[in-house]
């Protein structure tokens, strides 16, 4: 099927940082989220329209959200201070990158395994985990692909399991995390219903997750767009250009989006490998 998606470039949203299942596919790219999959690429000199690999059924059901279709990322770029030449640049280099409404588990894991690490670093270990745990399935094609395991399916994986995965230190956080989640310790489900700062702090429960990996949960799992992660990229950014600081109340429910255009602008300032992550 085709459809017409304003403000979205593939590329643009697989290196930000914020999904590591996204991987470049013929003129596309493939997309496995949860347990579902996905292949995507634009229609030639045409504009917005994008040609995909499911159903109506399913576009409507599924990927029409998790590509943020409801927002207007083109009334966000609008309502940039006109006299802000920094963040309207930076909207202009990322003005293809909508924020992905995720899964809050598949969010919670992958960025622990993102501390101190490098966007394809992330997507092998995220793979190496999946391949291991998740249910197999079978893409269009007849193509095996893995579903991300849920709590269920990893709570007999041991730290040394985790390990083997590469994910060094971050394997005790992670097996940690499915041990609270497993036992009832900690409530994905409550999560849901908490605000921006009370759901924030939540995350900070688990073991290993700080305030920048609970920021990032909150953005690209709960979908609060007022969250503002910050990393050193934003952390350089927002001295450099914001010194009495970043200008939120003007922004609000905008800030996350904002977030998303500086990072990609500052990862191409600083000749950085598209992806990596500070």
């Amino acid at each position: 099927m085709e459809c017409r998606i304003p403000d979205m470039d593939l590329e643009q949203i697989a290196a930000s940082g914020q999904c590591f299942r996204m991987e470049p596919k013929g003129r596309g790219y493939c997309v496995t989220a949860g347990a579902r999959y996905l292949e995507i690429e634009k229609e030639e000199d045409t504009g917005d329209l994008f040609r995909l690999s499911c159903s109506q059924e399913e576009w409507d059901c599924f990927w029409r959200g998790y590509f943020d279709l409801e927002t207007d990322y083109g009334a966000a770029k609008a309502a940039i201070d006109p006299e802000d030449g920094y963040l309207k640049a930076a909207a202009e280099k990322g003005w293809g990158i909508r924020i992905l409404r995720q899964d809050l588990w598949e969010m919670i894991l992958t960025f622990i395994i993102s501390q101190r690490n490098n966007i394809p670093r992330i997507r092998r270990c995220t793979e190496l985990l999946c391949r291991r745990w998740g249910k197999k399935m079978e893409n269009f094609r007849g193509e095996e692909y893995f579903a991300f395991p849920q709590p269920e399916d990893l709570a007999e994986a041991s730290e040394e399991d985790f390990r083997a995965c590469n994910l060094g230190y971050r394997a005790g956080y992670i097996r940690e995390t499915v041990r609270m989640v497993n036992a009832g310790e900690f409530s994905l489900e409550r999560l849901l219903d908490l605000e921006h700062e009370e759901a924030r702090d939540a995350l900070m429960e688990l073991k290993g997750v700080g305030i920048k990996v609970a920021e990032c949960v909150c953005l690209f799992g709960l979908h609060h767009m007022e969250a503002f992660p910050v990393d050193t990229h934003i952390a350089q950014a927002l001295k450099n250009h914001y010194p009495q600081g970043f200008p939120f109340e003007r922004y609000g429910s905008l800030s996350g989006i904002l977030q998303q255009y500086i990072f990609f602008y500052e990862l191409g300032k600083n000749g950085k490998e598209p992806g990596k992550k500070g």
